[in-house]
């Protein structure tokens, strides 16, 4: 390690080693460029620690145990009994209790270097790292991510309210757990709650679930989580926390109490742009995102990855945005970035996949929008399905050019239905070319066919 007053002169920094910042950082390294990786917390970020991996684990576990009830009158007779036990093990297992040395270990093996601290610009080219500097000759790549945004409510702060991290580390399901925020985050972890035996309320500010998607969706989540016991309540603003060593009130503003053992906050994430020393090299700390253009240059020989660039906080829009830094910084030229089919999907029962732009979306950037939808019970496969088989699929077409610029696909498997409609958005496949194509029966994807027929 270098003196405290000695600059250190590699090719590439990348600051922050979350999913993005991890994946440019080793490629570069494998290119044969000399790269230091800087991260204060774990290597990979949120996703294999407390984001993607460990929740679809619980998503999994939660999931079996409705397939289990959903037995009787269908197959034969079944009892379930709830065991968090198992999926807290395995959580446990699948992140090395919180360990990263396997993910340093790769990337190092890699032929990178690997510091842990707090990094922050120092001028062009330059980055401090606890006393130690870099010169990058080749540049730096910013991929410090977001944490959870917690809001300014009365009393709150100093009590031990969950986000996802302590959410997802839970060893024991709660008997109660109020959640602020009905946002993707929010209703999966409700959901795999509820199936464990908690009692689950959710809180949401805006007037419905889900609400960055369609109106169907809302509708449809809201639905089946009110149906499984859950209480919902949407257009609620809480006012006030309180805690007391047995459990937590929140009081909405319209003078309901609501009480919980547990409180989880998911209200969203935020940008860690703060501390980045982004005033070095000209550009604003107290942006909410940092501005990037389509090659993710953020300035002169630097770049931003990930969720601070606010084009998306999830792991595949990290890795794809790491593929073009990578090419970029290496002259290999290719395609830059387009998000016209920016896929998500939220791994609740249903699954709710979405691609590109809602109907709202279109219509506000003035296209001539046209809509099909059909209802996954009508169909053959729904029918076949029947318990747990509610669902849907609506597309949003641009009719002046003919083609989908965003479509839903929710239901049983709607994340895997959601790849087709996808390659629909990406390609701008003519919709009349959708309408003369197979589709295999009798699938959940075949209602992508009526869904077409319907259209406008």
């Amino acid at each position: 390690m270098a003196d405290h007053d000695s600059v250190d002169e590699v090719d590439i920094v990348v600051l922050g080693m979350g999913v993005g910042g991890e994946e440019v950082a080793g490629r570069l390294a494998v290119a044969g460029l000399s790269v230091v990786g800087v991260e204060h917390r774990l290597v990979g970020g949120e996703c294999p620690y407390w984001g993607c991996v460990p929740s679809k684990e619980m998503i999994r576990a939660a999931n079996l145990l409705a397939e289990g009830g959903r037995v009787n009158g269908m197959a034969g007779t079944a009892t379930v009994e709830p065991d968090w036990r198992p999926v807290a093990a395995r959580v446990r297992e699948t992140t090395d209790d919180w360990d990263d040395k396997a993910a340093v270990d790769r990337f190092t093996g890699k032929g990178g270097r690997f510091v842990r601290g707090y990094g922050r610009l120092a001028g062009p080219g330059r980055v401090d790292v606890d006393g130690v500097t870099f010169q990058a000759r080749r540049g730096i790549v910013l991929g410090a991510g977001t944490a959870p945004s917690v809001p300014p409510i009365d009393g709150l702060a100093g009590t031990p309210y969950w986000t996802n991290r302590e959410a997802i580390e839970a060893t024991e399901a709660p008997e109660s757990l109020i959640i602020l925020g009905g946002g993707a985050i929010g209703l999966e972890l409700a959901q795999v709650f509820l199936r464990f035996g908690t009692r689950v309320t959710i809180v949401e500010a805006l007037d419905r679930l889900l609400a960055m998607e369609e109106p169907e969706s809302s509708k449809l989540l809201h639905s089946e989580l009110e149906g499984a016991g859950a209480e919902v309540r949407t257009g609620a603003k809480v006012v006030r926390v309180g805690h007391d060593a047995q459990s937590f009130t929140v009081t909405l503003d319209g003078g309901d109490v609501l009480e919980a053992e547990r409180l989880l906050v998911a209200t969203g994430r935020r940008a860690n742009l703060g501390d980045l020393g982004l005033d070095t090299v000209g550009l604003d700390p107290t942006a909410r995102t940092l501005e990037v253009d389509e090659w993710l240059r953020a300035g002169d020989r630097l770049w931003g990855v990930g969720d601070l660039t606010g084009k998306g906080a999830f792991t595949h829009v990290a890795m794809y945005q790491a593929d073009i830094v990578v090419r970029d910084i290496l002259g290999q030229g290719g395609p830059a970035a387009d998000y016209r089919a920016l896929p998500r999907v939220t791994f609740t029962d249903p699954e709710v996949g979405a691609v590109g732009l809602t109907e709202a979306q279109a219509r506000a950037r003035g296209l001539r929008v046209t809509t099909g939808y059909t209802d996954l019970t009508e169909s053959t496969r729904g029918y076949i399905h029947k318990v747990g088989n509610h669902g849907f699929v609506k597309l949003v077409a641009d009719a002046d050019r003919g083609v989908l610029v965003g479509a839903t696909s929710a239901g049983p498997v709607g994340g895997e239905v959601l790849g087709a409609l996808v390659v629909a958005v990406h390609g701008e496949v003519p919709v009349d070319r959708l309408r003369s194509m197979m589709y295999a029966y009798p699938t959940f994807h075949r209602a992508i066919e009526q869904a077409v027929k319907n259209l406008g």
